[in-house]
């Protein structure tokens, strides 16, 4: 049987032979065997293990496919994520000081979207297996927080309430200060009595809002998070970082960032994440796609203590950029668009000449090819800070400090 030699680690974190040939759960210096299926090896048998490879600490790790590096020891996924935001930084010819990577700790995540089904003796609830449409149970999982664990139970019971018996619903869970905000997709559709049903469930199973598809059907408390001194109840389904941790940690360098500035404008603002903490010293304008986001957010704000000033506008900054002539007033902006990037509005911060520039995003090849875009407009990469909040996972999470003399 043929041998193959791992020799690195890809983007999505399989180990890659000469071919190349894909490896799922193998380690660089590794040599394996398997059968060749396309360009991907199935049926692995690790040969010759690597010094790096340790047993995964949570017992579902090869059937779910939730985590893909558990099998790997801590510096080397700190390492090979690091890696990462280099390469992809050196591909546009960039050098710049990258921080060492701050990762969350385990049972830290705080929302899950749960697949849940009814089966010939009641119900269950997981996630999907490795490459499979397999519904795995997961009641040891090492990746979630304690209290979000609870949100597979009430996935199950949902999937009874409003599910036929071959159909699969996707449950997504977030903490709050208040309780599991729940909301459904993919179930049976709503009439008066599926609404009363789903009504009572949620006052009997503690949960402080139900929402099935687009429309809330229960909030017997606002499910609030904490944003600085604001309290928001963002709308269901709106962007929160994964973990609190991470979310600290990308906090801490937008506000090294943007320190001292007086006026800045938050792009991607979401519900508030970065504008309700800086609004503490400084005046904010946060612009956002989603309307009801920013309602979450100025009700936020005008509820708290002791923040500046907070304007806001609904805006598709794809479309509709923030344009020079209007960016010219801030003395900073802060940037966290979605996995594509901002390629739009960067172009327009490269005319603006903002002076600094306080960029977070999920994935490091768009935030390269917009970082090279205002540096060749005569700005400077200070830092960037890695932050691993998806453990276990290739997600990347990464925040940089820009700035203009």
């Amino acid at each position: 049987m043929t041998k193959y030699t791992i020799e690195r680690l890809g983007l999505y974190g399989d180990g890659i032979a000469a071919g190349p040939v894909f490896a799922p759960m193998t380690l660089p210096g590794e040599v394996v065997t398997g059968t060749l299926d396309g360009n991907t090896l199935k049926d692995i048998r690790i040969v010759t293990p690597s010094a790096d490879r340790v047993a995964p600490p949570c017992r579902h790790f090869k059937s779910c496919g939730g985590c893909h590096l558990q099998h790997a020891a801590d510096p080397v996924v700190a390492n090979w994520k690091t890696d990462v935001v280099r390469q992809a930084l050196a591909a546009h010819g960039i050098e710049t000081e990258i921080r060492p990577i701050l990762t969350s700790p385990a049972q830290s995540r705080r929302r899950a979207t749960f697949s849940a089904k009814r089966t010939k003796k009641g119900a269950m609830a997981g996630f999907h297996g490795r490459a499979s449409d397999v519904v795995v149970e997961i009641p040891d999982c090492k990746l979630l927080d304690p209290p979000l664990m609870a949100g597979i139970g009430i996935a199950e019971d949902l999937a009874l309430l409003g599910t036929s018996r071959k159909a699969e619903i996707a449950v997504t869970v977030t903490t709050s200060e208040r309780g599991l905000d729940v909301q459904v997709s993919g179930g049976k559709p709503l009439d008066e009595a599926l609404r009363n049903t789903l009504g009572g469930f949620c006052e009997t199973s503690g949960i402080a809002r139900l929402t099935w598809e687009d429309e809330v059907i229960a909030m017997r408390i606002p499910p609030i998070q904490r944003f600085g001194a604001a309290e928001v109840c963002p709308p269901p389904g709106a962007f929160l970082q994964a973990t609190p941790q991470g979310e600290a940690a990308l906090l801490a360098a937008v506000q090294e960032a943007v320190a001292g500035a007086k006026r800045i404008s938050d792009l991607f603002a979401g519900s508030g994440t970065f504008t309700l903490p800086l609004a503490q010293n400084a005046q904010m304008h946060a612009v956002e796609g989603e309307a009801a986001m920013l309602d979450a957010l100025d009700r936020g704000w005008r509820m708290a203590q002791g923040l500046k000033t907070v304007s806001h506008a609904a805006r598709d900054l794809f479309r509709r950029p923030l344009l020079p002539d209007e960016l010219k007033r801030f003395d900073a902006v802060v940037l966290d668009p979605p996995r594509a990037g901002a390629e739009a509005q960067i172009s327009e911060l490269a005319r603006a000449g903002v002076a600094r520039i306080a960029y977070v995003s999920c994935n490091p090849v768009t935030f390269a090819r917009d970082t090279a875009q205002l540096l060749q407009a005569g700005y400077t990469l200070d830092w960037v800070q890695p932050v691993d909040q998806f453990r276990w996972s290739s997600h990347i999470e990464l925040a940089a400090q820009l700035s203009r003399a």
